[in-house]
């Protein structure tokens, strides 16, 4: 297979395996539209947050703030604090996206998304459908960023138009997709000790530290979900003999 089938090949499998997400999203769009103008925004500084902007949750937040009148440092700030998550995307692609031109990864980085991150996550699995050759494996994830960012852009349009049209849209219940999207993701991952370690832990993390501002909450438990895991597998690994010693110790 010649570099050019190669590439189109790892981006037409980024787009396709976006799919399952890109149906919860739309609904998440969608009530971002519906609610942009209750909080305030003209339907073009609306759709120029999701073109510009494109970050999901933290597009919640802020219509909250601005709903409230909160100040603009107050915003940035808390804006910035949600999204401290990407931190950990970033540096779990680092390995994969560091030799690559400053205008590539600036473009990468602005794609980076729960989704997205979800969805790149599998290309690099062992078991990747696509092998473990990921020279062009950047192609998937633009793949997966061009489907994502269309979708919510679409999906805000749509929200716009429906609002007007439908009344209380708000209370149908549309963000609980996105939630039941990335349970069926995370499940079939659950087939190891340090999987199953790691999820669980952070679940139960996040239920203790909920109390935590700006989802704050979510960063440690992530954190106490991957410190677990790795725990795990260090001690998978580690021969019985040792293991034996540190008990007797």
């Amino acid at each position: 297979m010649n570099i050019h089938a190669l590439k189109k090949n790892e981006l037409l499998a980024g787009s396709k395996a976006a799919i399952p997400l890109i149906i919860g999203a739309i609904p998440f769009g969608i009530l971002f539209g519906t609610l942009a103008p209750t909080s305030g925004l003209s339907a073009w500084a609306t759709m120029a947050m999701s073109l510009f902007v494109f970050a999901g949750s933290a597009q919640f937040i802020v219509l909250a703030l601005i709903a409230v009148q909160a100040p603009l440092q107050v915003i940035l700030l808390t804006t910035f604090v949600v999204n401290l998550r990407h931190l950990l995307y970033a540096t779990a692609l680092v390995p994969y996206v560091s030799h690559f031109p400053l205008s590539l990864r600036a473009f990468l980085a602005f794609g980076l998304t729960d989704e997205s991150f979800a969805n790149m996550s599998q290309r690099y699995q062992p078991d990747s459908p696509l092998g473990n050759d990921h020279r062009y494996a950047h192609y998937f994830y633009i793949g997966s960023i061009l489907s994502f960012y269309t979708t919510w852009s679409s999906s805000t349009a749509i929200g716009l138009i429906l609002g007007n049209m439908i009344p209380d849209m708000t209370s149908w219940g549309l963000e609980f997709a996105m939630s039941v999207t990335f349970i069926g993701m995370v499940v079939p991952y659950l087939n190891s000790r340090a999987m199953l370690s790691a999820v669980f832990s952070a679940a139960a993390a996040s239920l203790y530290f909920a109390y935590l501002p700006n989802k704050l909450g979510l960063i440690v438990s992530a954190l106490i979900g991957v410190a677990v895991g790795l725990l795990v597998i260090h001690f998978q690994n580690m021969p019985l003999k040792k293991i034996k010693e540190l008990k007797d110790e």
